[in-house]
């Protein structure tokens, strides 16, 4: 859907509001994160580049999407505005993941590599939620278009945060059909 935008400083996205749900003031949230008991688990959730958080009244996962009530916002008007708002959370407030997992947040911005040539193939710009069984990777390149790369395990073999490097093995033909 969206990228990393307008968010507070120091901010980690967990999904963008993408409608209005009913009159009361719900929001449908398109999530940004495989976790979505921790987004409704939330009680608290920042708005935009909001500086205070806003309370959470009530949310539950509806289908592919989390339906949320957030102190203030009662009717379907004061919700329409809230639409394309990204929510978040401090950073430093998520839990630490496994080793070998990452935060869609630490991906963005890798350079990213072919693994058996070291051919540099781009700069990863997002994380795009497919709807389907797996993520993908969207890799801006040099006077090219963007190029979608699967987020399997087969596909993507190595990530260092640190060094700032993915490294991937493409499946055949990918770069041709993108």
């Amino acid at each position: 859907m969206s990228n990393m935008r307008a968010l507070p400083d120091g901010h980690t996205q967990l999904g963008e509001i993408v409608a209005a749900h009913g009159v009361d003031g719900t929001l449908k949230v398109y999530p940004t994160t495989d976790f979505l008991d921790r987004l409704v688990k939330r009680r608290e959730l920042w708005v935009g580049k909001r500086t205070q958080p806003s309370r959470v009244a009530h949310a539950q996962i509806h289908g592919n999407v989390v339906l949320l009530r957030i102190d203030g916002v009662t009717n379907r008007e004061q919700a329409e505005t809230l639409r394309g708002e990204l929510l978040s959370v401090p950073t430093d407030s998520l839990p630490r993941l496994p080793d070998g997992e990452y935060y869609w947040y630490q991906l963005v911005g890798l350079e990213v590599r072919e693994c058996d040539t070291g051919r540099v193939l781009g700069t990863l710009s997002q994380v795009v939620r497919s709807g389907g069984h797996h993520d993908l990777f969207e890799v801006e390149r040099p006077s090219l278009k963007p190029l979608l790369i699967p987020a399997l395990k087969h596909v993507v073999r190595a990530v260092d945060v640190e060094g700032g490097v993915m490294e991937v093995i493409l499946p055949e033909g990918l770069e041709d059909i993108t």
